[in-house]
């Protein structure tokens, strides 16, 4: 495991997130690479394998993410703001509402000034 700091000096709880979130990057890489084999493989039994490896990878991938939103600050905020909406994601960033979601924690109804 690569630390960008002095591995020695940090607390359990930093050093199990290091591990997460080195394991997601890993993670990730690997669906890319079996997502473009997939896309390039000749035979339909090769690309059904690969297919499979890749759909494996991304359970790794989303166990971790699972991980991270229970025992790393800022993940469950962010995820409960972004995951499952259909709203443009810029637009939920800036502050629009996504339909069939509560108002925001600013306490806006989403209606626009009623002046």
């Amino acid at each position: 495991m690569q630390y960008t700091e002095s591995a020695d000096k940090l607390d359990q709880k930093t050093s199990d997130e290091a591990k997460a979130l080195q394991s997601l990057i890993e993670e990730v890489e690997a669906i890319n690479y079996y997502n473009q084999r997939v896309a390039m493989a000749p035979g339909e039994e090769l690309k059904a394998i690969l297919a499979h490896n890749r759909d494996e990878e991304i359970e790794h991938a989303v166990m971790l993410i699972e991980w991270l939103r229970r025992n790393m600050k800022g993940w469950d905020e962010e995820l409960k703001t972004y995951l499952f909406t259909s709203a443009p994601l810029l637009e939920v960033e800036t502050g629009g509402q996504a339909a069939g979601t509560e108002a925001s924690s600013a306490g806006s109804l989403g209606i626009g000034s009623l002046k």
